[in-house]
């Protein structure tokens, strides 16, 4: 890791030289991409910078250990120490993060799909829960949530709901959320008050960029309205205004009803069929043979889960990563960045593993 940290902080120095470069001015294309990676191993030299002065202080201040008599003087010392080397540990990990390099991808567009598996109503509130999570963690990190399709169920939290992520790094932090996840909890409705465990699917799809844009053709697609259901005003089932599409050679049905005007809806269903149909081609390409769903999310059982958590200890456990926090409580509201980065981190070091 040092000799690759001397590397970057190295490459930062080059960066610093060319941007200085007349030639350099003059090109938008080439200035955006030194400009976007000396901005990227700023970070580093930061994080770099943050590690050793807290190094630095933790050896002053058990140097100090050793020369102080004072009982009181001591006890603040340790105290100082420990609260330094959590500061230390956690420095470690941001900068095992960032080592991570940037990808082309990182800030394309996901589409999050959020669905209810086993659990019955139980799993809808949970879907809820996971839904208004993700819409915090995007409000921290200051990203755009835009509702494509979403199914209330009957008593609260959703059936389904689908939602279009946008911002920097939206794809490099999300794209780990994929899978099933599970929760263990008392439900409001249980009297005698025994833990239930039920499991909610989440699926991340790319929405694909003008390179990958995908033409459907008009004969291949079966299109049906309906009324809309669920909460919505006083339009809710009083007009056609949602809005089924079904691309017959692939069999994919997509639907939305959350705009008044069934041309808006028709406009994100068919946005969320071309990130469908995008995403199958990728996996083609890639030669892999699951589709994108059933590889991501598996069947929705409690058994397979990449996620557990558990409301009576206040804990979230990642199984992927082996981590396991004891705030589930503020990961519920958004504080999410140990998990994902942590994964990116991991998949990162899995994917280096196994480059011949």
């Amino acid at each position: 890791m040092q000799e690759r940290i001397a590397k970057l902080l190295a490459r930062l120095s080059e960066i610093e030289e060319l941007l200085g470069q007349g030639e350099i001015l003059s090109d938008l294309s080439r200035y955006k991409e030194l400009t976007q990676e000396h901005a990227y191993l700023l970070q580093i030299q930061g994080a770099v910078s943050e590690k050793e002065r807290l190094q630095k202080q933790i050896e002053e201040n058990r140097q100090l250990l050793k020369e102080e008599t004072d009982p009181s003087f001591l006890e603040v010392i340790r105290l100082d120490i420990s609260l330094l080397e959590k500061q230390l540990e956690e420095g470690q990990r941001r900068l095992e993060n960032l080592l991570v390099p940037p990808d082309p991808n990182d800030s394309r567009n996901c589409i999050v799909e959020i669905r209810a598996g086993t659990g019955g109503d139980e799993a809808s509130l949970f879907a809820g829960d996971l839904v208004r999570m993700y819409l915090h963690y995007a409000d921290h990190k200051g990203w755009k949530c835009e509702p494509l399709s979403c199914s209330v169920s009957e008593m609260g939290g959703y059936k389904e709901c689908i939602l279009v992520v946008s911002g920097e790094n939206v794809h490099r932090l999300m794209q780990y959320e994929a899978g099933t996840h599970r929760v263990q909890r008392v439900p409001k409705t249980e009297a005698q008050g025994r833990v239930h465990t039920s499991a909610v699917t989440v699926a991340v799809l790319m929405e694909p960029d003008e390179q990958e844009k995908v033409h459907l053709d008009e004969k291949e697609l079966k299109i049906d309205t309906y009324r809309a259901s669920g909460a919505g005003g006083q339009h809710v089932n009083t007009t056609d205004s949602a809005v089924r599409i079904t691309h017959i050679p692939t069999g994919t049905v997509v639907y939305c009803q959350e705009e008044r005007s069934q041309h808006k809806n028709k406009d994100k269903a068919m946005r969320l069929l071309v990130a469908k149909i995008a995403e199958e081609r990728r996996r083609k390409a890639e030669q892999e043979m699951a589709s994108l769903r059933q590889s991501q999310v598996g069947t929705g059982d409690r058994s397979e889960r990449i996620r557990t958590y558990n409301f009576s200890q206040n804990r979230v456990t990642d199984h992927r990563i082996d981590l396991t926090l004891y705030k589930l409580d503020k990961v519920l509201v958004g504080d999410l960045d140990e998990i994902t980065e942590g994964l990116v981190s991991y998949f990162y070091q899995q994917k280096l593993s196994a480059s011949p």
